[in-house]
């Protein structure tokens, strides 16, 4: 495989195009507005200069990547010649759909179709594709060229050998790819953030605790040890039997409401959507929210650096 097309150059588009670039892969990028284009390969030549200075990448790698980068509002001429093609575009199921209708029409058969989507069926996505045994799931997490997982998704109708071949590729690529078996909302990821959100909200509008302490509780407690020891296997550790126990006891304490908070619609419908509007669940300065956004690059380009355990 010599090119990767992706399709959108937004937030996700133009991080994944930088991803395979940087292994060595032509890469056709498309999308709709030629000034997203544009500050796509700005922003990816800004993220490999950041990775240069931290020494994660030599400098004389970063020029290199960003020429193998070609963009084009002209669909079909990013895909050209692409074995596989990853579609970033907004989560809209309708735009999406139209857009894999498209690129069946227009790849061959041979070509793997992946949407990064990161909550949308991927069967209803490949719905209005004829060829639907070579759509896939690949939900990259923000920011991409950090973040190492990647959810490997398979539809309804998704072959196997579309996810085995989407795996290899994604580990050629330096990814952390891992396999969902089936096309659930939220996939895995999401299903467990948003529990643990819900739970963290009802306990804010339940007056337990105020937000920043239920941060502080994850933040200094058992989020320390979530990058070396996963929920299943810490249920192991302590002893299923103890696990058992707690939920016997705990579970029908949880927050189990299919509707969302009512405190966080409040929140939304009075205007206060957190950094965009400076208070959310907390008041935000700009000073606190460029030290937030500081605090994670800092942090994910350290983890980026070590060693990989």
């Amino acid at each position: 495989m010599q090119k990767i097309a992706v399709v959108g150059a937004g937030l996700m588009g133009h991080g994944i195009a930088q991803i395979f670039a940087l292994q060595g892969f032509s890469v056709g990028l498309t999308d709709v507005s030629a000034k997203a284009l544009d500050a796509a390969v700005d922003n990816v030549r800004s993220n490999l200069a950041l990775l240069a200075d931290q020494g994660i990448i030599e400098k004389r790698s970063a020029g290199p990547a960003v020429a193998r980068i070609a963009t084009t509002t002209d669909m079909s001429r990013a895909v050209e010649g692409a074995d596989f093609v990853v579609e970033a575009v907004i989560e809209n199921l309708e735009i999406k759909q139209n857009i894999f209708r498209e690129l069946d029409a227009i790849c061959p058969e041979n070509v793997i179709m992946a949407t990064n989507t990161s909550v949308i069926s991927i069967t209803e996505i490949a719905a209005r594709a004829q060829h639907k045994s070579r759509v896939v799931g690949t939900h990259f997490w923000n920011p991409p060229y950090l973040i190492p997982l990647v959810e490997v998704v398979r539809g309804d109708h998704t072959a196997d050998h579309v996810m085995d071949r989407t795996i290899d590729i994604l580990k050629s690529v330096g990814k952390h790819p891992v396999r969902v078996n089936k096309d659930v909302p939220g996939f895995v990821g999401n299903r467990l953030q948003h529990a643990l959100w819900r739970e963290a909200i009802s306990i804010v509008e339940h007056g337990i605790a105020d937000a920043a302490t239920v941060d502080e509780c994850v933040k200094f407690g058992f989020g320390l040890r979530l990058p070396i020891l996963g929920p299943m296997e810490n249920s192991d550790l302590v002893g299923t039997d103890l696990t058992l126990a707690i939920h016997d006891y705990l579970l029908k304490y949880l927050e189990h409401s299919p509707d969302a908070s009512a405190l966080l619609k409040e929140i939304v419908a009075r205007g206060d959507l957190g950094f965009k509007s400076g208070r959310g669940f907390q008041q935000w300065s700009a000073e606190d929210i460029a030290e937030t956004h500081n605090r994670l690059k800092t942090y994910l380009l350290k983890v980026t650096s070590q060693p990989k355990l």
